[in-house]
């Protein structure tokens, strides 16, 4: 199936898949296959796997938009996407952190809205593996 990942500024990913696996708002984890019932749903923010054809997967963090399944075509619109090796682990760590030092202090939306961006960010380079940011 082909499978596009598309922000307002660019097209991040085009290419073959055999399975996408995102994170829908409020609905968890769901898979996508060849030949998948026309699909529209809402994304949060996740880590979204894209499986290549030849074994290989493409991580990507995304930050909300849409995924539109239709034709063996999954289309995700998001408005944030970042391919996995592209991202600065350091930064997504030190975002990390920041974000749940504010979070300490007092619940704060926009703290927890970078948590979730930052954890999006680090899981789609490799999870937290048991690093910090004063580990690099």
């Amino acid at each position: 199936m082909t499978v596009s990942v598309v922000s307002p500024e660019r097209v991040l990913f085009t290419g073959e898949a055999t399975q996408v696996i995102t994170r829908t708002l409020g609905s968890g984890e769901i898979a996508f296959l060849a030949g998948h019932a026309p699909f529209l749903g809402a994304l949060t923010e996740c880590h979204t796997r894209l499986y290549m054809e030849d074994g290989s997967i493409v991580d990507v963090a995304v930050h909300g938009g849409f995924v539109e399944v239709s034709n063996n075509k999954v289309n995700i619109l998001s408005d944030v996407a970042e391919i996995g090796e592209q991202i600065d682990r350091v930064r997504a760590l030190r975002a990390k952190d920041a974000a749940e030092e504010a979070l300490r202090r007092e619940h704060d939306v926009e703290a927890a809205a970078a948590l979730s961006r930052a954890h999006a960010r680090l899981n789609a380079t490799g999870g937290l593996a048991g690093t910090s940011a004063t580990n690099h």
